[in-house]
């Protein structure tokens, strides 16, 4: 251990090296009296993250008594801000109102990807529980050493390091202002489950509190005196050419500093927000453009998916499977489609910029702070570490939405407006229009199985596109790029494994074959809350629902004979439990449906139960009720995870009910809430959810569990109480 003892804004200057405690005002305050505990918290001095290995990348303790905690997650309305916090509270054994976080800074935090695929806890918390294990560990041996006592003999309470004799030290009076140099081991030891105060308990938000009162929470709520406001005129479709667009009729208008026209990429910018809009309806007018039209129609979708799909990608396979599956006392085949969706995010997307000689700066609601440095550096041939991306909650982000995009044009524009600050926002079509949708996919699954009802074999194919295009360092992946002048071309980089996510069944199959038709559709496509897991979750679970019915079981009882892993049963078995299943209801115009997976086969089970009623004509349903079961492993916030859960639910079920973005040779037809209706509240039906906590495991993904089983409950309700199997997204009767 080496105690450095210089001055802090030189040693790191000089040296960049970490610590895990710092001062700004030496021996101003190294006590943990009750008033410091609600001393005013003025933030950390800002440096750069320097080792994700390092203590101080995650937890910084300050001379006024605080924690500050850094992740390089986004906050995007999961709750991870609070959970956390918890996390931290817990392993260093402070108060919780002692924490402060600050997450998705390039300027400040690590680099930990994209916030995707329900891993912010698996990844993030399992890196912020280390630290403040180690950093504990170091400042307990600290205290041994000064207190002369045995490490053993010592306890700690809020921050404070106890002997027996009642002695004590905190861990502030310990740092002393001094600089200490510490990795994260992983040889700290954690903290028992029972001794958790906070981790399992639903600790308030904060942020939720603050959005509730009408604080300032989204990027759209950000203000800065020198501001300045735009707008971007899109192309009309994809492939559009700007053709003519007469600027003086632009900027003649009140209040309008300028219009830039950089090939296809057209802004304006102005003084007021309402001023950019008129600009922005304006030119939408005059403009002229040539547009090419879209070749494949959506009647004809599904079948050019078929005929012009690549060589299929063997993913699994078992020279088995077909024999198996020819020789079984019961087959069945199946195949199941899903259209396009689209994230629409309840806010445009926004983001803003500024460009000074120092370098950019852009406040973002990205998902990731550091791809979208790297991209935004590919697109401006800048050295990264003169652009700073400071994450900033947008209204709505469930994948790869208009987050990115608005934040390269902001910059674009800031770099043809350097000096002032410039607010960018999307209006409503263009959020609709060009955002990357969720792909449609098809799904045709085939089995064989015993006159029991065991499975022998199952094979599966699955045609999609992509379902990742995120702009992780390649600025062709903006969409801007493309229209500039000298524009940047879009690589695909080839079709992504989430196609095939969860396609593989959980479920005991002696043979498997799966296959992967990739397919280049005619729609802009890209990460989508689950990615394909939605849709394969609901053409397999659909799937084991006819099977269970064509071997005459329950399908309760044909899932739990074809699972093996307790976990499984234990959700699928407390979801029965708890709604009753052997007494429902049997009215002839009442429908029952379950589903179940393990996300990724990997991270949260969740099985969930749907209740949907026939209308007296028998043309229409509507869903009552969902019950959901979790089992998410050891549960940080309870209700930051029934949130997640029942959130998840509602979103499938309008994506299961009612989404499909529609489009003809012209463009994109869903340019708004009428054209691309979602669920309103008044249809959201009741939602419960119940947890199985195993605070003894370690913590899983649950942010995207519901999605599927949701869908396949659904499909499993109509069909309970119509007899017709609806295998085609979205469900209608």
């Amino acid at each position: 251990m080496k105690l450095l003892k210089t001055n802090r804004r030189d040693f790191l200057k000089k040296s960049g090296q970490l610590l895990i405690g710092f001062q700004l005002f030496p021996l101003l305050n190294c006590t943990t009296k009750e008033d410091e505990l609600h001393a005013i918290y003025n933030g950390i001095p800002e440096r750069p993250h320097l080792g994700r290995e390092l203590i101080d990348s995650w937890i910084r303790l300050d001379s006024e008594g605080h924690v500050t905690v850094l992740t390089g997650k986004k906050e995007l309305g999961q709750g991870i801000r609070t959970a956390l916090i918890q996390i931290a509270a817990d392993e260093l054994q402070v108060d919780i109102n002692r924490c402060h976080i600050i997450n998705g800074d390039t300027g400040q935090t690590a680099n930990e990807g994209y916030t995707a695929g329900s891993n912010s806890i698996e990844g993030s918390g399992k890196a912020i529980r280390q630290a403040a294990a180690e950093a504990k560990f170091f400042l307990v041996q600290l205290a041994s050493e000064r207190l002369d006592v045995p490490l053993e003999s010592l306890t700690i309470k809020d921050g404070s390091i106890y002997a027996a004799d009642n002695r004590q030290v905190s861990y502030w009076e310990l740092l002393d202002g001094q600089y200490y140099k510490r990795h994260i081991t992983g040889n700290a030891p954690i903290l028992e489950p029972a001794q958790h105060q906070y981790v399992g308990k639903p600790i308030p938000r904060e942020d939720i509190r603050q959005l509730v009162q009408g604080k300032a929470h989204f990027v759209h709520d950000l203000s800065f005196p020198d501001m300045v406001h735009a707008r971007v005129l899109h192309p009309p479709s994809y492939g559009a050419q700007l053709e003519e667009l007469k600027k003086d009729k632009i900027t003649a208008l009140p209040g309008i500093s300028d219009v830039l026209v950089d090939g296809n990429f057209v802004a304006v910018i102005a003084e007021r927000e309402y001023q950019a809009v008129k600009a922005w309806e304006k030119m939408k007018v005059i403009a002229v453009w040539e547009k090419p039209s879209i070749e494949t129609m959506p009647s004809q979708l599904f079948s050019d998916m078929r005929k012009h799909a690549q060589k299929p990608e063997v993913i699994r396979t078992d020279p088995k499977t077909i024999s198996s599956i020819s020789n079984a006392e019961l087959r069945l085949k199946a195949s199941y489609q899903k259209p396009y969706h689209m994230h629409a995010s309840a806010g445009p997307s926004c983001a803003l910029a500024k460009w000074t000689e120092e370098g950019l700066t852009v406040w973002s609601p990205t998902q990731g702070v550091y791809p979208l440095r790297a991209t935004l550096s590919d697109l401006f041939s800048l050295d990264p570490e003169k652009i700073r991306c400071i994450g900033v909650p947008g209204s709505g982000c469930y994948g790869h939405n208009g987050a990115d995009d608005v934040s390269a044009e902001a910059a674009i524009i800031a770099q043809k407006y350097p000096n002032k600050t410039i607010r960018l926002q999307w209006m409503r079509e263009d959020e609709h229009q060009w955002e990357p949708y969720g792909s449609a996919m098809i799904l045709d699954l085939e089995a064989g199985i015993s006159a029991d009802g065991y499975l022998q074999a199952m094979e599966s194919n699955l045609w999609s596109d992509t379902h990742s295009t995120r702009p992780n360092g390649q600025a062709g992946h903006f969409v801007s790029a493309r229209h500039l002048e000298k524009s940047i071309p879009f690589n695909k980089r080839g079709f992504s494994g989430g196609a095939y996510r969860n396609a593989i069944p959980l479920y005991i199959v002696p043979h498997y074959n799966l296959y992967l038709h990739n397919y280049e559709g005619p729609l802009r496509t890209s990460a989508l809350r689950g990615l394909g897991a939605y849709a394969n979750i609901f053409a397999l679970e659909s799937f084991i629902d006819e099977l269970a019915s064509l071997a005459g079981l329950d399908p309760f009882v044909f899932r739990i004979q074809n699972l093996q892993d307790p976990r499984a049963i234990a959700v699928l078995e407390e979801l029965r439990d708890k709604t009753n299943w052997a007494s429902r209801n049997s009215q002839e115009n009442k429908g029952y449906g379950i589903a179940f997976s393990q996300y990724k086969n990997s991270a949260a089970y969740f099985a969930v139960l749907a209740e949907v009623e026939l209308s007296s004509d028998k043309k229409s349903y509507t869903l009552q009720k969902l019950t959901g079961v979790i089992d998410a492993g050891q549960c940080i916030n309870p209700d930051g995870l029934i949130n997640q859960t029942e959130g998840g639910m509602i979103q499938s079920a309008s994506w299961t009910m009612m989404e499909a973005v529609s489009y003809d040779e012209n463009g994109i037809l869903s340019r708004d809430w009428n054209s691309y209706p979602i669920i309103s509240s008044k249809d959201i039906p009741v939602v419960e959810v119940q947890i199985i906590n195993r605070p003894e495991l370690p913590p899983l993904g649950a942010g995207e569990a519901a999605q599927g089983p949701v869908a396949a409950a659904i499909a499993n309700a109509v069909f309970d109480c119509t007899g017709t199997r609806v295998r085609e997204l979205p469900i209608k009767i």
